[in-house]
């Protein structure tokens, strides 16, 4: 007997027209994680793209990377930062009018006895494209509250018309 669907689709935003949040509000806890999948396009470079739940901007972030070009691997970690540091579409090292493309998960977002991760993957080509840029993160929210609404910010610009931004649900089996 075949499984069925274990990702239903809960919401996707494509805009229209050029805009500096996208937000994802009302979320029903009624999955074991959710995924975002963005593929977000910057009309200038310098665009940064960030992830926060619950309109929290306290400084109780954190996040763990691994990234490469082909020619190099760094790691590195933030701390008390304001946001989760998942998306993509990274300052300047990303082309104007390029897509950066990144899957998160979100786990146990509906737990209220656990802080909250998210895996992400993500990719994006430089200024002069002559290299993709890989990376994987981990970021941590201090908190133990249920995600109910999660906002997408660009810092210091806007996404550019033609990004989209879907969240899905994972059912439990």
């Amino acid at each position: 007997m075949a499984a069925g669907n274990t990702y239903d689709a809960i919401a996707t935003q494509t805009l229209s027209s050029a805009a500096a949040s996208v937000t994802f509000s009302s979320i029903a806890g009624t999955y074991t994680d959710l995924v975002l999948v963005t593929s977000i396009r910057k009309s200038t470079t310098g665009v940064s793209a960030y992830l926060r739940a619950n309109n929290d901007s306290g400084t109780n972030y954190s996040t763990t990377y691994l990234y490469g070009s082909g020619t190099s691997a760094i790691s590195t970690r933030d701390t008390n930062r304001t946001f989760f540091d998942s998306l993509g579409a990274a300052g300047s090292s990303m082309a104007a009018g390029t897509f950066a493309l990144s899957v998160n998960h979100i786990m146990n977002y509906a737990n209220s006895t656990t802080n909250k991760t998210v895996l992400a993957r993500k990719q994006y080509s430089n200024t002069s494209g002559t290299w993709d840029y890989v990376e994987a993160s981990v970021s941590l929210w201090r908190s133990t509250a249920a995600i109910t609404q999660l906002d997408v910010l660009a810092i210091s610009g806007n996404f550019d018309i033609g990004s989209t931004f879907s969240l899905y649900g994972i059912a439990s089996a």
